[in-house]
């Protein structure tokens, strides 16, 4: 029974009226077997649809017993329909009664047909259905009648998904609908309960039935074309930072957006006489369900890149959609990305902002300050989230301990309710503390500072009763900056954040851009090692008018008070007289034109490279004020990438090599009776803190949230038995000292 190619489109052509008619679900469904039926010169027609326990209904049929529709069930893999929907490709069996897998059902009346042909119903990669086609003669099914047949059922997938045509019992989205659980690294501490959206909208594809297939065939050509040359592009430009972009996912898009195979696939689609979208959506649909069912771990991990490019195919056509940013938020919007940029999480509103998941990105990505400035529990390295969820599904985002509960049970639901009370108790002991003095049991004032980067910050220095911003990251305003930030609106931000400040120190960390701190606007060639490349201090010496530009807004800004500015990533003292040779140019232009000039300037210097802590005689001397940027500094010396997850684990902050590096800072800044501060993240844990603090710091900068706990350890810490305890361990020949250190807190009381 051959198909004429206008087969299958006046087949789609019919099924769009029989859908648009007003009559009941069952009657529409009713009259679609008997149109593919009609179609395919077929006796017989049915369609089964998943239900959520795994088993498999009749729910409409041409030729069979009408009696057996609703009543007809099969188990997970039972009888050929099972076998289908298992394996989720196409299967036909010219005589199909005497395969091992056929189940005899004596009420549908199906014995006396023989040639059997059935092709999975499939959403989002998964089977929600089998469609079949049956007749009483022998026979081999072509494979245009096949494709056909895929064509309709895709239809169908999308007609059933999206028309509410069948009851609650109907799984549309398989796996979809039970409840997931996923663990990630914690970017931002918190805990939030909300709902899920997309940061990257699905699109809803509702034509899908093609009016004009060369029409169709230009406009998907000219999206191709588009998509291709975006990544291209990007790739050459090498500006990943700006979409939060790593170059292997772009990689991985280019591949597939220039295989042959897949453009063809797409125009198999088209043929049959679907539009661009239903297209691109069938081709996805098939493509997920067999890498779904590959033995091979790598395979199945690239099924986010065909999602990813097919949404963006699907955005191209729909004319460049935005993010959710732009869109409608819930109350408690629990926001899931595959990866971002720190620009495009500030465009949502922080009212509505729960809580932020990505698939992708280091726990010291740039993200990860923003979501920290925010406040927001936030999760990264959660794979395969965006595979489970679809947007509106209850989530819960545990970033305490690294855990994303989706569409929870209510005992899950409950059990969290009373974690979120917990912690506001423990907030509101936090915040009592905000005006006690943070001074150890034998009387050292531990000076607390906030590390912050944009005006989002700036309340926090007075609910967190902070004794001042120990790190203000001036790079995070030029990274969320579409343009470079001209003099005017770098001075209008230095001066509110002093203004918020009042009588509170300030500490300005100079540009600290380069390496993987890709500015979108700036031009930079690709590094193999961009954290130890062109960046912070370089880049300023090597580019002077930049560095200049911001000195020069600094001055103005800071006019009749006290400028504190901190050169980073210094290695060598040349570096540093350098830079305050640019410096004091500036001071000198401020003069002669008899411009207000701050009341003091003080430079000071980060110690974050190696190299300076032997130099440390030689360029303290020269500094007003030292910082120690214990990130940077800790990961050079075990040549271990914070933000690779394969090395970032493999050593410990509280290793005895590190800690003696901390030391040796400290003792020469007394030497040198320089003020020293450490702004890393160490600074914020309290244990860690509690460790800087036996090492012999009296100043630590920190987040925000961390200042509260951090307090609480001080006002429980006696420091003397610390220092003394830490001279024992500081000989050990371990990895790490966090558990003798963990012993410590708990045998005298210190509250971590």
């Amino acid at each position: 029974m051959p198909t004429s190619v206008g087969a299958p489109r006046q087949l789609l052509r019919r099924l769009r009226e029989v859908m648009a008619q007003q009559e009941s679900a069952q009657a529409r469904l009713d009259r679609v077997v008997v149109l593919i039926a009609s179609n395919m010169v077929a006796e017989v027609c049915s369609l089964y649809l998943g239900r959520r326990d795994g088993s498999l209904e009749l729910f409409a049929t041409e030729g069979l017993n009408p009696g057996a529709v609703h009543n007809t069930h099969l188990k997970p893999g039972e009888g050929l329909v099972g076998l289908i929907a298992e394996q989720a490709e196409p299967m036909q069996f010219p005589d199909a009664q005497h395969h091992p897998a056929f189940s005899y059902r004596p009420e549908t009346g199906e014995e006396i047909y023989h040639s059997f042909v059935g092709v999975p119903i499939l959403r989002g990669g998964h089977t929600i259905g089998v469609l079949t086609v049956q007749n009483r003669t022998k026979r081999t099914y072509s494979d245009e009648e096949i494709e056909a047949l895929q064509t309709t059922a895709m239809v169908l997938a999308e007609m059933i998904a999206s028309g509410g045509l069948l009851t609650g019992e109907v799984s549309t989205e398989g796996r979809r609908e039970l409840a997931a659980s996923f663990t990630g690294l914690p970017l931002s501490e918190g805990v939030a309960l909300g709902h899920v959206v997309l940061h990257e909208p699905r699109i809803v594809v509702t034509r899908l039935i093609a009016e004009d297939i060369e029409f169709e065939r230009r406009r998907l050509l000219q999206a191709i074309e588009e998509l291709t040359g975006m990544i291209d592009t990007m790739m050459e430009r090498g500006d990943l930072a700006r979409a939060g972009e790593h170059r292997e996912v772009l990689e991985a898009f280019r591949m597939f957006a220039h295989d042959h195979g897949w453009r063809r696939r797409l125009d198999e689609a088209l043929l049959t006489g679907l539009t661009a979208e239903a297209a691109v959506q069938r081709v996805r649909n098939d493509t997920r369900a067999r890498m779904l069912r590959m033995p091979d771990p790598y395979t199945r991990d690239r099924l986010h890149d065909i999602d990813d490019l097919s949404n963006r195919l699907l955005r191209l056509l729909a004319g460049g959609v935005g993010t959710a940013a732009t869109g409608s938020l819930p109350q408690d919007a629990i926001v899931i990305a595959r990866t971002m940029g720190p620009a495009e999480l500030l465009d949502y509103d922080r009212q509505r902002l729960r809580g932020l998941v990505l698939e992708e990105g280091g726990a010291q990505s740039h993200v990860a300050i923003v979501a920290r400035a925010l406040g927001i529990a936030s999760l990264t390295q959660v794979k395969g989230v965006l595979e489970t969820v679809e947007p509106g599904d209850a989530a819960i985002v545990d970033a305490d301990s690294g855990e994303l509960h989706i569409r929870p049970t209510q005992e899950v639901i409950a059990a969290y309710a009373d974690k979120v009370r917990f912690r506001a108790r423990r907030q509101a002991q936090y915040a009592a503390l905000r005006t006690v003095p943070p001074v150890t049991l034998d009387g050292e004032r531990i000076a607390l500072h906030i590390n912050a980067g944009l005006l989002y910050d700036l309340p926090h220095l007075d609910q967190s009763g902070a004794d001042g911003i120990g790190l203000f990251r001036t790079e995070l305003q030029f990274m969320i900056s579409a343009t470079f930030p001209r003099l005017e609106q770098q001075t209008r931000l230095y001066k509110a954040i002093l203004d918020a400040a009042g009588d509170r120190p300030v500490v300005f960390r100079s540009l600290d851009v380069g390496g993987d701190k890709v500015l979108p606007y700036f031009r930079a060639d690709k590094e193999e090692n961009p954290a130890i490349g062109w960046r912070a201090i370089r880049m300023a010496l090597d580019r002077p008018a930049l560095f200049r530009t911001q000195v020069r807004a600094l001055l103005r800004a800071a006019h009749g008070r006290e400028l504190r500015l901190m050169l980073p990533m210094i290695a060598d003292r040349s570096e540093f007289e350098a830079a305050r040779k640019l410096i004091d140019r500036e001071v000198t232009i401020l003069k002669r034109h008899r411009r207000p000039e701050p009341k003091r300037l003080m430079i000071g210097v980060m110690v974050e490279v190696p190299a300076l802590l032997w130099q440390l005689d030689k360029v303290l001397p020269l500094a007003d004020f030292a910082s120690v940027g214990s990130n940077d500094l800790i990961q050079f010396l075990f040549a271990a990438d914070r933000g690779n997850t394969r090395v970032s684990e493999r050593f410990d902050a509280l290793n005895p090599a590190a800690l003696k590096a901390l030391r040796q800072v400290v003792e020469a800044a007394a030497r040198h009776e320089v003020p020293l501060n450490l702004c890393g993240e160490m600074a914020g844990r309290p244990l860690e803190a509690m460790t800087l603090i036996g090492l012999g710091f009296r100043s630590i900068s920190m987040a925000p949230a961390s200042v509260g706990p951090v307090k609480a350890m001080i006002l429980s810490l006696d420091a003397g038995a610390l220092r003394e305890r830490l001279d024992e361990l500081l000989g050990s020949e371990k990895a790490s000292l966090r558990e003798d250190l963990r012993r410590f807190a708990a045998e005298k009381g210190v509250q971590i």
